[in-house]
């Protein structure tokens, strides 16, 4: 099996939305990612202005994404389709965002639901949940060594 984790680029925005709608858990669809503002035009926009985007590839398909918004010290996205699970990518991609995080900031963060798996993920990759917010979710933090 050949892994690869690299920068995106403008041509992997398709990708991006079919990884990202194909997810089990915090699911959201097309139309519920543009009324949040996440459209193709808009991440089209961050692979232009900052390298903060990368995609895990598996024998040359894309099978996971991960996205930081450097100036907010955020992990924004992290997310690999359910059939490339287990294999590592998570943690692949978030040692991307964390060491580009890392380079700007002391202090980084990011939120999920509480009751998610993900919840796990972070905390076995060293995150603290610092605080319960509204609505099921908490949030994150992680601080440079």
């Amino acid at each position: 099996m050949d892994i690869l984790i690299r920068l995106g680029t403008e041509s992997d925005v398709s990708a991006i939305f079919d990884i990202r709608v194909s997810v089990k858990e915090n699911h959201l669809s097309r139309d519920q990612l543009t009324e949040m503002g996440i459209t193709p035009d808009a991440i089209r926009q961050v692979i232009s202005t900052t390298p903060s985007i990368w995609i895990a590839e598996v024998n040359g398909m894309p099978a996971g994404f991960s996205m930081a918004d450097v100036e907010d010290a955020c992990v924004f996205a992290a997310f690999v389709r359910p059939e490339f699970e287990g294999l590592g990518l998570g943690r692949s991609l978030m040692a991307k965002v964390e060491t580009l995080l890392f380079e700007h900031h002391q202090t980084i963060w990011l939120e999920t639901a509480e009751a998610s798996r993900a919840n796990g993920f972070y905390r076995n990759l060293g995150w603290e949940p610092v605080e319960r917010l509204p609505g099921g979710d908490i949030r994150f933090e992680k601080h440079r060594a």
